[in-house]
């Protein structure tokens, strides 16, 4: 069975700095792309951040303030978030795209969310 557990959210200031992990348990044959989503209140949920292998790529909101990096052998991912901006509170997902086999099609996985509240 597949879980991710994320943490790391809260409550910063404006211009400050969160940085959110999100570990990947079970067995994976392939994991092919791992991401972070938030969602807002009252918005869809929109893309922040991905990687896979060594291909970074980020939403225009965040560009030069978030960093995504991976830890292959501890299957984590992790969310540098720095210059915080009151627009970045949302819940914020860990998505993972994985193969558990060879003989089964890739899958999304998700994580239970966690909360990034910049307030001041």
């Amino acid at each position: 069975q597949v879980q991710l557990v994320e943490s790391g959210g809260g409550l910063v200031q404006p211009g400050g700095s969160l940085r959110l992990s999100c570990a990947a348990s079970g067995t994976f044959f392939l994991i092919y792309a791992m991401r972070w989503y938030r969602q807002a209140p009252g918005k869809e949920r929109e893309l922040v951040a991905g990687i896979s292998g060594a291909s970074t790529n980020y939403a225009d909101s965040v560009k030069g303030r978030f960093t995504i990096s991976r830890e292959n052998a501890k299957n984590t991912v992790y969310l540098q978030m720095n210059s915080l901006k009151p627009e970045d509170t949302a819940v914020y997902y860990c998505n993972v795209q994985a193969r558990r086999s060879a003989a089964v099609r890739p899958n999304d996985y998700w994580g239970q969310g966690t909360q990034v509240t910049v307030s001041s």
